[in-house]
């Protein structure tokens, strides 16, 4: 398979610890498949990730990106890795502002002092928006705990918990993930509330597991937290890997945060065809 023999530089970058490798592909084609997500997604054999993203050109904004998930999967939406990825461009252009665009459509992006903030778009709130397996309201779903229903790009199952920190994620993160309900699997949330406007959450990410941050489980989080009256609009997320902003505007669900380029490098031939 051609796609295997190609020479891959990448990235390695952050934000909160959500990790992800980042592989620019303008200008060369298709070159990552669902066999080298999963040998890069391994912790042990390959780099390790929470997603993999791929940059490619696009004529309706300054970059395109792809997701994959560390099982090989795809993703609609990756709030952080795109902050990591306008951050990467931004410096590199020498510019203040970036559109990029994902399955969610054009995502703005701009610089906030050492931050970097995305337009995650206007949450889905009707059931087929998220989507589920049949219609209801999303509010208050029929699931053990009520949770609320809400589409970022990916599907978001959120729960109010009293305390997010006695959640045993690894037992009932795929629980959920995988539960009926959810046709294309979902995103898993846990949160209280810590102060006014403030909140801490946990998540488990479908097709990757705990992670120690999400961007659009911290959006989806804040508007479920919203519509149920328990913060305002804009709040501050407490997550494991340290703190996000999340400010549901007019225009769409604003995420602020920090990000982080670690290192780069590039794939090697004996690797690439280990995964054929």
């Amino acid at each position: 398979m051609a796609i295997m023999t190609q020479q891959i530089s990448f990235m390695k970058m952050h934000g909160l610890g959500n990790d992800f490798v980042i592989v620019d592909s303008r200008g060369r084609g298709p070159v990552i498949s669902a066999e080298i997500a999963r040998g890069l997604g391994n912790r042990h054999l390959g780099v390790g990730f929470d997603q993999l993203a791929v940059i490619s050109d696009s004529p309706q904004a300054d970059v395109a990106l792809t997701f994959f998930n560390a099982d090989g999967s795809t993703a609609g939406a990756c709030g952080n890795a795109t902050r990591c990825v306008a951050q990467y461009e931004m410096q590199r252009l020498g510019r203040k502002t970036l559109s990029l665009i994902t399955e969610r459509g054009v995502l703005q992006a701009c610089q906030e002092g050492a931050l970097v903030s995305v337009n995650m778009g206007h949450p889905m709130l009707m059931w087929d928006e998220v989507p589920l397996a049949r219609e209801m309201e999303t509010l208050h779903l029929p699931l053990e705990g009520r949770p609320t229903a809400t589409g970022m790009g990916n599907p978001h199952c959120t729960f109010f918990v009293e305390d997010a920190e006695a959640v045993d994620l690894a037992q009932l993160g795929p629980r959920f993930e995988h539960d009926p309900l959810f046709p294309e699997r979902t995103n898993v949330q846990f949160a209280h509330v810590m102060a006014q406007n403030r909140l801490r959450m946990r998540v488990w990410e479908r097709g990757v597991g705990v992670t120690l941050a999400s961007g659009s489980s911290s959006c989806a989080t804040a508007v479920a937290a919203a519509r149920l009256g328990l913060t305002g609009r804009r709040v501050e997320i407490q997550l494991d890997g340290g703190l996000i902003d999340i400010d549901w505007r007019e225009d769409g669900v604003w995420m602020t945060g920090a990000t982080m380029h670690v290192f780069d490098g590039v794939l090697t031939a004996q690797f690439l065809e280990s995964l054929q």
